[in-house]
């Protein structure tokens, strides 16, 4: 293993980190990570990076439809996810760091709140959206150890 490799072994676990604690886009980084290494290396790896990036933009995708449709199928409608959208970067600004996982769940509860005039079915929609997000992270978290894996392999195979 190269230094590089070293380096962009390293930046590729800060990518899963990014994925849990949202301070910057955990698999748009492990892909960048496998791109650099697929320019230092060339020829077959570009294959090996192919596969990262697919499992990587399916992992984004998966999550960030899949709360979507939670909310959804817990009857909120799509302005209500908005709402959530809204208070997770609103949350981020205020408080860094871990507004953004205040900001998420306050916004569809007051959507909620809004929309029923009653905290207890606010907050079981609420509970549902941060059930969809957690799964969103959980398949995010899974696509990034896949896509390290694939990458780790190459490595060592090559």
């Amino acid at each position: 293993m190269s230094e590089l490799e070293a380096v962009l072994g390293i930046v590729m676990l800060a990518g899963l980190v990014g994925v849990v604690v949202p301070v910057f886009p955990g698999l748009i980084v492990v892909i960048g990570a496998g791109f650099v290494w697929a320019l230092q290396r060339g020829g077959g790896a570009w294959a090996v990076f192919a596969i990262i990036a697919a499992v990587g933009i399916a992992g984004i995708v998966a999550s960030n439809v899949l709360p979507a449709r939670r909310a959804s199928a817990a009857g909120a409608p799509a302005w209500v996810v908005a709402a959530g959208a809204v208070g997770l970067v609103v949350g981020f600004f205020v408080v860094p760091v871990i507004g953004a996982l205040i900001g998420f769940p306050a916004g569809v509860f007051v959507a909620e709140l809004v929309r029923h005039r009653r905290p207890g079915p606010a907050w079981r929609a609420t509970w549902d959206a941060l059930k969809g997000v957690g799964l969103g992270i959980a398949m995010q978290l899974t696509a990034g150890v896949v896509m390290i894996g694939v990458w780790v392999s190459a490595v060592l195979v090559t």
